[in-house]
């Protein structure tokens, strides 16, 4: 697991409850542990970062400990500025007498599926495509995997939704040269035409709105292609030894897959030990035992990593770091 610490960026996934979230700290305290700098980033809606830490966690970057910063995306939050600055740069881009339009199609836009989402990849590619970002390695603890996968894939569809809108400008600027040559000036053909007054040339606003279109797709295309780069970006799945656990992680491997990312490493947690002295206890690690083989044929070609099943729940920097410990080398059901 060591080795995925050298990536700029890690996803840790899976299903609700497996343990995504205390694997994703315990990797960032190796990280920090080695001599980097890192930011553990929670997407997750149902934050638990901060009751690992005990801190509050907010959805501003803060210092846990040397070498260590973590923020809770809120995703109410997030969209709210997203649909502020869209609403920004649209006021840029018409005359005064149609802001009215743009707050109430804003207002539509925020509560409408996908909303949400779109922001929250805003903000994310943000983080992976910022230059000046001073981080070795980012963490994201992500949220239940469905919405972690539908995520990963929005790159790929904004990118052609944003192509489509250029090609679309690109039409129009066609008929603006035309409506230009016949002189008609700024009642041009354009049929973006709304987007300025009359006393903005129609290729100073194309320029502007081609510009704006185009910095989004190369942010985008920028964040797909970390994403499916494995020398700077890979994803951590982590699972439990039960059947609903272990059917979801073959479904994310199959569409990491058509993502073109692969999965890093697989964590199985919450491993029964041997010998309990119980018979029920005793059927339940036979249950498990009988999804770990699943597991052993379905993952092989995978680094795999065990974590027994805790008697208190995890919470505090040593109990992380003893998490940790158990992520330095693959480890196998016994």
């Amino acid at each position: 697991m060591l080795e995925l610490l050298n990536r700029q960026f890690l996803f840790v996934g899976g299903k609700g409850g497996v343990g995504k979230t205390t694997t994703a700290a315990a990797l960032a305290l190796m990280a920090v542990e080695h001599q980097q700098q890192c930011l553990l980033v929670s997407t997750d809606p149902a934050h638990s970062l901060g009751d690992l830490f005990g801190r509050e966690i907010g959805d501003r970057e803060i210092s846990l400990l040397p070498g260590l910063h973590a923020v809770e995306i809120d995703p109410d939050l997030t969209a709210e500025r997203y649909i502020e600055s869209v609403k920004s740069t649209m006021r840029e881009l018409v005359r005064p007498a149609l802001y009215s339009n743009i707050d109430q199609q804003m207002e539509i836009s925020r509560h409408a599926p996908g909303t949400a989402e779109s922001a929250m990849l805003d903000r994310m590619t943000e983080l992976m495509t910022d230059a000046s970002n001073p981080y070795d390695l980012v963490i994201f603890d992500t949220a239940p995997t469905g919405h972690t996968l539908r995520l990963l894939g929005l790159p790929g569809i904004m990118s052609s939704w944003t192509d489509g809108l250029l090609a679309h400008q690109e039409r129009s600027d066609r008929f603006t040269r035309v409506a230009e040559l016949l002189g008609h000036g700024s009642r041009s053909g354009n049929d973006l035409s709304y987007l300025s007054d009359s006393t903005s040339p129609a290729r100073t606003r194309g320029n502007k709105l081609r510009k704006i279109l185009e910095g989004r797709r190369m942010k985008l295309d920028t964040a797909g292609k970390i994403l499916r780069d494995e020398e700077r970006c890979a994803f951590v799945l982590v699972t439990i030894p039960e059947r609903l656990a272990v059917l979801e992680s073959r479904k994310t491997l199959k569409s990491l897959s058509e993502h073109k990312m692969r999965i890093g490493a697989l964590v199985i947690n919450q491993l029964l030990p041997a010998d309990l002295g119980s018979e029920f206890m005793e059927s339940r690690r036979k249950q498990q035992l009988k999804y770990i083989d699943q597991i052993e044929q379905d993952f092989k070609s995978i680094r795999r990593f065990y974590l027994p099943l805790q008697a208190e729940d995890i919470h505090g920097i040593e109990r992380l770091r003893w998490i940790g410990r158990h992520l330095i080398t693959p480890r196998y059901a016994s």
